[in-house]
């Protein structure tokens, strides 16, 4: 069970097996069935999870109620609101499952274990705030700076096992995209090939 976890942990440091003994330890595992939600707006993070299998997506819903997808995550990724679970103040998205899931969770109080316990573990996750960070940035240059189709291809390219396993109209929304914009932008690469 803790297999695929470790070998995460271990790109990042060159852990101990006494350290990921400790890891696992503190670990919780948890399954959840499709459309299950693990967080709502309004309510305390209390989770950083690492997927051991399954595809989550988190999402905000705007003034207007539209759903606006922030990120999907499926096996090997962690997800969490980390603003709510650092601050422990109310979220202002949504994390539900898209498919069955097995998870691998910390609490706030497990993860203080953790980082006190084996403090080589900060940098671990450092590095994927670093990451997602990255990432983010990112996503916000190619938002401002590249047309629908360029956008819909770097999706494609980025998350090649994504839209095999979530509805059209998520990654619209991750997109920033109506459904049927979409539909149309998929439609003039299928008249282009």
């Amino acid at each position: 069970m803790f297999e695929k976890i470790n070998e995460y942990a271990l790109r990042c440091m060159p852990f101990t097996p006494q350290d990921l003994e400790k890891f696992d330890s503190l670990l919780q595992k948890k399954t959840y069935p499709k459309k299950s939600f693990l967080l709502q707006e309004g309510e305390v993070c209390q989770f950083e999870a690492y997927i051991l299998k399954g595809c989550i997506r988190s999402y905000h819903i705007d003034h207007s109620g539209a759903e606006v997808t922030l990120q999907f995550a499926i096996e090997d990724w962690w997800v969490s609101d980390i603003t709510s679970f650092h601050s422990q103040t109310p979220s202002v998205m949504y994390i539900e499952t898209l498919e069955d899931c097995e998870l691998l969770i910390l609490t706030p109080e497990t993860k203080e274990k953790l980082l006190a316990a084996v403090p080589g573990f900060e940098r671990m996750f450092r590095l994927m705030v670093q990451r997602n960070l990255a990432q983010l940035q990112e996503r916000l240059f190619r938002t401002i700076s590249t047309t629908a189709v360029e956008k819909y291809l770097d999706f494609l390219n980025r998350y090649p096992a994504i839209p095999q396993r979530v509805a059209q109209h998520y990654i619209a929304s991750y997109l920033g995209f109506s459904p049927e914009f979409l539909s149309k932008v998929r439609k003039k690469l299928s008249a282009d090939k």
